[in-house]
């Protein structure tokens, strides 16, 4: 009867063990970085991180050993005269461990956008000469913020290319709602020919005179960190407001060519609240799934920083989009079910770490096991972990 008795209070136990949600924290990657942007890493290459740094560097992180590596320096092509310039965004080929292909996104010497591509080379391909250099896309800017600079390779191995609506304060030369202007897009070009690139067939715009042959979707004001759903893609797009509302957009894997995100007429759900620039909602705009208000509270910001749906290890994670916000620093996380927000989740207290704290978060980033990334601006990389 004992024997009965302990083998059931065992058997709860072990219930209770694998029943009950994982405690969740943060633990540090690495530090001393200066000024990250982004991190993350080519397909196969599991032991290292690359971290992109907004001076023109890009750096990498022996996962192992601890130890930084400079990949590649294009500090010459770069010059910072405003917050938001510098370099912005990096995307690997999907087979970059043969080809060494790999983009940047970038504003050159006189604040302009250019996207290029460059070619790594060595074992393993963690060195790369900034003389492997081609330009494939410049784009004028008006001013010296709004400038976007995320890019990323698709799951329909096009590149994207997320532009803001070139600066000041409430687009003032309308370039958002302008299919004649790269600004404030979602661009989308085919990089498969060895040299240049192509206009994707199935561009929506592609055949439309006077419009970008590039554009994808439009109505954007500063795309900061967008990403796909690595199990789903579904594609999600946080897009930095103006005065009043921070907003993240839902494209449904297959589905958003075309899509008018509102920018400038709207912000968030509402007409964009300055005189003479909101206006009433475009028949074609898709509403943004999820917004929130200037502030400093719980539910608060002042501008968003994207993040990624998890797909790590960590069972009670699944499906949860992470993102944060910059100057308000707290991280929280949603669902999208039938393309509709749900399970809101504020995370700041418990991703605290057990010294200091994680702030002016610039991104997230995800490695190959699918573990999130925060990456902080004071130079710091930290990952999502069971604890």
């Amino acid at each position: 009867m004992l024997r009965i008795f302990t083998l059931l209070a065992l058997l709860q136990l072990l219930t209770t063990i694998l029943t009950a949600e994982t405690s969740v924290g943060t633990t540090l990657v690495a530090s001393g970085f200066k000024k990250p942007l982004w991190a993350g890493s080519p397909q196969g290459a599991n032991d290292h991180l690359w971290v992109v740094e907004k001076e023109g560097i890009i750096r990498t992180l022996d996962l192992r050993s601890g130890k930084k590596h400079d990949f590649l320096d294009i500090t010459e092509h770069i010059k910072i005269k405003g917050n938001e310039q510098g370099l912005l965004g990096l995307a690997f080929e999907k087979d970059y461990l043969t080809s060494g292909r790999f983009y940047v996104n970038y504003t050159n010497l006189d604040g302009d956008t250019e996207v290029c591509r460059f070619t790594a080379h060595g074992k393993d391909k963690r060195h790369c000469a900034p003389a492997t250099r081609e330009l494939l896309l410049s784009i004028k800017q008006d001013y010296k913020n709004h400038n976007g600079g995320w890019i990323g390779i698709g799951p329909d191995n096009y590149l994207y290319i997320g532009t803001g609506d070139g600066g000041a304060g409430n687009d003032p030369k309308r370039r958002g709602q302008d299919l004649s202007s790269h600004l404030g897009k979602l661009l989308r070009i085919d990089v498969s020919p060895e040299k240049g690139y192509l206009i994707p067939a199935d561009n929506p715009f592609k055949n439309k005179p006077a419009a970008k042959p590039e554009i994808y979707a439009y109505g954007l004001r500063n795309p900061w960190r967008c990403s796909w759903d690595r199990k789903t893609g579904d594609f999600y797009i946080a897009d930095v407001g103006q005065n009043h509302w921070e907003e993240v957009n839902f494209m449904p894997a297959g589905k958003g060519a075309g899509a008018n995100y509102g920018w400038r007429l709207r912000e968030g759900y509402v007409a964009t609240p300055a005189k003479n620039v909101g206006g009433a909602k475009p028949s074609d705009t898709i509403d943004p799934v999820y917004v929130y208000a200037h502030g400093s509270g719980p539910r608060e910001g002042v501008s968003i920083t994207g993040g990624y749906v998890y797909r790590g290890p960590i069972q009670s994670l699944q499906g949860k989009y992470f993102f944060a916000d910059f100057a308000n620093p707290r991280i929280w996380s949603f669902e999208v079910k039938n393309g509709k927000m749900t399970h809101f989740e504020d995370w700041t207290a418990r991703l605290k770490p057990s010294s200091g704290a994680i702030g002016t978060i610039a991104s997230f980033g995800e490695d190959n096991a699918g573990n999130l990334l925060i990456v902080s601006l004071d130079g710091s990389i930290w990952r999502v972990s069971a604890q």
